[in-house]
């Protein structure tokens, strides 16, 4: 991969707006309900996300934040945080509505880790300073929020607090090195040379 492509792929900071989205232990499938996950791409997704919850008994949308914050790109959560199914259309779902970055007080440890590979950074916090966090969304639906990914710190309504990111996820992030699979393509000649040495590789 050029250094150029590393450079565009470094996650550093994450600046926008927020999006509150209260509950304890809500799981992949509340994100994304099983039936929408025959999708062959990840087209789309966006509109599947959190699509039982969007919507009252009628099928009418409902005041869901996912309907109330559009355009919001830092969404605040509570605990255990994607639980339940390691399905990886979950956090594509929420990234293709426009989540960029995700504060909260824990994550199930697949999910964040398929944030990681999305380049999504998941940091967490103390209850009381997501609850503040979300309470200041909510009155303040234009003000904005930063993630600093390096100095893991959020800032918002003139205060900087401090956040915890996994040292694995922020050195991905910060590195510009989280896309495996992009990463993975741009060695393919060393790949090649590597696999050419192997006796038990045919490269015919």
């Amino acid at each position: 991969m050029s250094d150029v492509a590393v450079e565009e792929m470094k996650v550093r900071r994450v600046a926008g707006t927020g999006v509150p989205l209260r509950g304890d232990d809500i799981d992949t499938d509340q994100i994304i309900p099983a039936r929408f996950l025959k999708t062959t791409t990840w087209e789309g997704l966006d509109e599947y996300a959190f699509y039982d919850a969007r919507r009252d008994d009628d099928g009418e949308l409902n005041d869901h934040p996912f309907n109330e914050y559009k355009g919001a790109n830092v969404l605040v959560v509570n605990d255990n945080f994607g639980c339940g199914s390691s399905r990886e259309h979950a956090p594509r779902a929420i990234a293709r509505w426009g989540v960029e970055a995700i504060i909260g007080e824990s994550f199930a440890e697949i999910f964040a880790d398929n944030c990681k590979s999305l380049g999504i950074p998941a940091a967490t916090t103390d209850p009381e300073t997501v609850e503040e966090l979300q309470t200041f969304i909510e009155a303040n639906p234009e003000a904005g929020v930063e993630l600093d990914v390096v100095d893991e710190t959020v800032t918002y309504d003139g205060k900087t607090v401090d956040v915890d990111i996994n040292e694995a996820m922020r050195g991905a992030l910060v590195q510009g090195i989280w896309d495996t699979v992009a990463l993975l393509r741009s060695n393919m000649d060393a790949i090649d040379e590597t696999a050419a040495d192997l006796p038990y590789v045919d490269s015919k």
